[in-house]
């Protein structure tokens, strides 16, 4: 079964200009066309077509992704530098985890110190909680704004 463009487009949920730019960038090696040019993509290329949805999601540049692309048309010849791209590309994902989780922490925190102020009608009264008026799991955060603690903030 071969699907448009737009069928295509539809079942990744992304716009089918994003597949023709794709196409047009040389990341589609594998799309065939009819006679009249028009793309027709198989079942089978799906994978491909998710994979460099992932890749583009994580902040893999297109060029970095067409390259990748490049070596899987190369075949087995290519799996030791793939798997390095992928590597990496999955230690930055890692990194964005952990900053994620850095910026949810300071969020539990405003969200703990705004609901303590709206109980007490003012955030004026943080100035009379101690370090220890603070739940164990904000703490570092506090720290953190303050300009305490130039360690990473880790969720527990």
């Amino acid at each position: 079964m071969f699907y448009t463009v737009g069928e295509a487009a539809k079942r990744l949920g992304v716009a089918p200009s994003t597949l023709r730019y794709y196409d047009k960038e040389g990341l589609l090696p594998f799309v065939e066309r009819t006679d009249g040019g028009i793309r027709m993509f198989k079942q089978s290329d799906f994978e491909g077509l998710r994979l460099i949805e992932c890749l583009k999601k994580t902040g893999m540049p297109l060029k970095d992704i067409k390259r990748f692309m490049d070596l899987c048309s190369l075949g087995d010849e290519s799996i030791s530098e793939r798997l390095e791209m992928i590597d990496r590309q999955r230690e930055r994902v890692l990194g964005q985890i952990e900053q994620l989780k850095e910026n949810l922490q300071i969020l539990d925190y405003k969200h703990w110190y705004y609901e303590t102020a709206k109980s007490a009608g003012t955030c004026a009264v943080h100035a009379t909680l101690t370090k220890e008026d603070i739940p164990q799991e904000l703490r570092s955060a506090r720290e953190c704004l303050e300009g305490k603690e130039a360690r990473r903030v880790v969720r527990q």
